[in-house]
């Protein structure tokens, strides 16, 4: 890892990426409308500017979602994972009323999830979000012939 992927905060260096997946409750197809995932990237990306994380990978699939994130100083994982998910469910809830039809009690995630610590093999784990897409529909079509 190079120095300039490093970052100082009140004496420690290091850099913070983590891999993050989360599903909606039930594991429900909730995020296979276009306008619906588009949202919650939007929504992602917002909560990501306003607490100082870059997004170095994001793969909303039509039932869980992958973030690779980067935060500039140390965060604890379960706080960035609480901070994503409650602000985005309240946002998407907003913005698609019709979601309360689906998730009548306010919970729209799962209380499950992912979380991993990236150390130097970044690449390897981008890639693996990035072809998130091309996994899921190989194995449809497998199903389908």
């Amino acid at each position: 890892m190079k120095d300039s992927n490093l970052y100082s905060y009140h004496h420690i260096k290091g850099c913070w990426e983590h891999h993050i997946e989360w599903a909606p409750k039930y594991r429900f197809n909730a995020l296979r409308k276009q306008s619906i995932k588009e949202d919650c990237e939007a929504i992602l990306m917002q909560i990501a500017q306003e607490r100082d994380w870059e997004i170095l990978e994001l793969a909303v699939m039509p039932d869980h979602v992958h973030v690779i994130l980067r935060t500039h100083k140390p965060e604890n994982p379960s706080d960035i994972l609480f901070r994503l998910k409650g602000r985005s469910a309240f946002e998407l809830f907003k913005k698609h009323p019709n979601l309360r039809m689906r998730y009548p009690h306010g919970h729209f995630w799962s209380r499950g999830s992912f979380i991993r610590n990236i150390g130097v093999d970044i690449e390897v784990e981008r890639n693996y979000v990035r072809r998130q897409g091309d996994i899921h529909q190989t194995s449809l079509a497998k199903w389908a012939s």
